[in-house]
């Protein structure tokens, strides 16, 4: 079957190692295969910036852009609750919302790191599409820092945005503010954000019952 959006931006995404740099190729050859949509154009400029650039040079940019810069990490409870207790329940929560679509996560990445949130849209369409629309604030905030950093990624957040519902007044409000003012900082204490049950990452479907067909891994 062809590939799905979502599964083409999550791969785009992640760290371009030397697997990813081998499928890039393959990959806009999909984005290109997609049909006619709004989100078509900016995912086809990127992809051709995405395919060409060096290796070395993409990861630098990937590296200097997501890693190492406050304003635009993929993990989107970031641009929300900053590193307050609070985002340590928001990422149970969407830990929780995996394990109920029959997902579950593997060590890594933290279950609001972009990437994986699109792998699980990838998977469960509709509680990850749900998912996507209700963090649509972080992604737009997202874009915004990459369109001021001048990223070529820049576009292919525009080519998810564009496949999302349209901001609501209060959204795009929210998005202004978080803009501005940037993330929130916890008042009190230095405890971690986070407790360890939550810090997992590929998506992968749990395993099956007994007598059931084996889960599918897209680790």
């Amino acid at each position: 079957p062809d590939m799905s959006p979502f599964r083409l931006m999550s791969l785009a995404l992640r760290h371009p190692d030397a697997g990813l740099l081998a499928l890039r190729a393959d990959l806009a050859r999909e984005a290109a295969a997609l049909p006619p949509s709004p989100a078509g154009p900016p995912l086809r400029r990127f992809m051709a910036w995405w395919r060409a650039a060096a290796g070395p040079e993409l990861a630098r940019h990937y590296v200097a852009t997501f890693d190492l810069s406050r304003r635009t990490p993929l993990d989107l409870t970031y641009y929300t609750h900053g590193d307050r207790r609070q985002r340590g329940l928001a990422l149970l929560d969407l830990r929780r919302r995996y394990a109920r679509a029959g997902l579950e996560l593997d060590t890594g990445e933290l279950p609001d790191h972009l990437p994986v949130v699109l792998e699980f849209a990838a998977l469960a369409p509709e509680a990850g599409g749900a998912l996507l629309a209700g963090m649509r604030p972080s992604i737009e905030v997202l874009r915004l820092g990459l369109e001021r950093a001048g990223s070529p990624y820049a576009d292919l957040l525009l080519a998810l945005c564009l496949t999302l519902p349209a901001l609501q007044d209060d959204e795009a409000a929210e998005v202004a503010r978080l803009a501005l003012e940037g993330p929130p900082v916890e008042s009190v204490g230095l405890e971690p954000f986070a407790p360890p049950e939550v810090m997992p990452d590929p998506v992968r479907r749990a395993p099956a019952a007994c007598g059931a067909p084996p889960g599918r891994s897209v680790a």
